[in-house]
């Protein structure tokens, strides 16, 4: 969802001169992923002539945002020079002063903006901000890439509810898991590595009362480097898993229907939240600051998405293994073939024993 494959340096020096630092800019978003909800991941590089003179990335939510970490490591150079921002300046006063009013005291020359913010309350201000202010502003220099770094805020504001990646592994005749336990992981080390950095760079995992039941998952985040543990999400319907589970740690959230007994969780510490339906729990999650969610297990919740059409992308690891006999990676919905849900801007990549199947069920939503 997030990730951005830059080119290798022969290629991107090749690149134009706005996509080659826009390409800088994006780089140094990806550092604030997964820490900076609700706030969106924004980088910022400055450009004297050819020569990069500031960088920065918004780290997190009541912090400066990237433009002001870019402009102080360029200091005097930061005048007559051009700024790349993946995202829209604001233009308004919130926790920090508008970015807008900083890159014009600075005296940039010229903004390049990847995208526009879908906040009501930047939504193509800052730009004119900007203009007005005499400063020549580009924009939509890898608009694509940017949004899709910035998937998670932008759900959050134009939908009300996180982005929603759903993530399995499965053998090669479609098996999650073997009917007995104790049998060993679908996929191989490379899989498990890209699982733990999406886990570093999304808000949340959720996984349903079967899977915390089954497995006592700790759902955290191991082997990053400066890695941060997601957020955990448990769908259990009647709260009866058992609140000294390894995934109730601080900032837990228990998802259950209105008229559950969750009194055991509560005085555990844990956040208690009450939905009829996933689409409400997603609200839910929303107004805790959720922006994006992986969506990890098992068949049951999986399904349950689908079926309300509330996965936006899917990640599938399918190993060379055969089965035979097993779980498989959904209960229902069952359709006929001319219904199938079709997903697009698919990527097919080889991971060792394994290959990673990509793909979109819903666009990333736009101003």
């Amino acid at each position: 969802m997030y990730e951005v494959n830059a080119p290798p340096a022969g290629v991107a020096a090749a690149l134009p001169v706005d996509e080659r630092f826009m390409t800088l800019a994006l780089e140094q978003a990806a550092g604030g992923l997964g820490r900076t909800a609700p706030n969106p991941p924004v980088g910022c590089v400055i450009v004297q002539g050819d020569e990069l003179v500031g960088r920065g990335f918004h780290p997190r939510a009541g912090e400066p945002h990237a433009e002001v970490f870019a402009l102080q490591g360029a200091g005097e150079r930061a005048r007559g020079a051009t700024a790349y921002v993946t995202l829209e300046p604001c233009s308004h006063h919130g926790r920090t002063p508008p970015c807008a009013d900083a890159l014009i005291a600075a005296g940039v020359r010229r903004v390049v903006v990847a995208a526009l913010d879908p906040n009501p309350l930047v939504a193509g201000r800052g730009v004119q901000r900007l203009r007005e202010a005499g400063i020549e502003v580009t924009v939509g220099v890898l608009e694509a890439q940017a949004e899709r770094q910035q998937a998670g805020f932008r759900s959050l504001i134009v939908r009300g509810r996180p982005w929603v990646v759903a993530k399995y592994a499965m053998t090669l005749d479609g098996k999650v898991a073997a009917l007995r336990e104790g049998n060993g992981a679908v996929s191989g080390p490379q899989a498990r590595e890209h699982t733990m950095r999406w886990r570093d760079e999304l808000d949340a995992i959720a996984v349903g009362s079967g899977t915390l039941g089954l497995d006592d998952p700790a759902l955290t985040t191991r082997g990053v480097p400066g890695g941060r543990d997601p957020r955990p999400v448990v769908f259990d319907r009647r709260a009866a898993s058992r609140p000294q589970a390894r995934a109730w740690r601080d900032g837990a959230v228990l998802v259950t229907t209105p008229d559950s007994d969750a009194s055991a969780h509560e005085a555990a510490g844990i956040t208690v939240l009450r939905a009829g339906t996933p689409a409400d729990a997603l609200s839910g999650l929303a107004g805790l600051g959720v922006s994006s969610m992986l969506l990890e297990g098992g068949p049951t919740l999986l399904s349950a998405f689908l079926a309300q059409g509330l996965v936006d992308e899917v990640r599938v690891f399918v190993s060379t293994k055969l089965l035979g006999a097993g779980l498989s990676p959904l209960t229902a919905p069952a359709r006929p073939m001319h219904e199938a849900q079709e997903l697009h801007e698919v990527t097919v990549e080889p991971l060792g024993p394994d290959v990673l199947i990509t793909g979109l069920l819903h666009d990333i939503p736009r101003v």
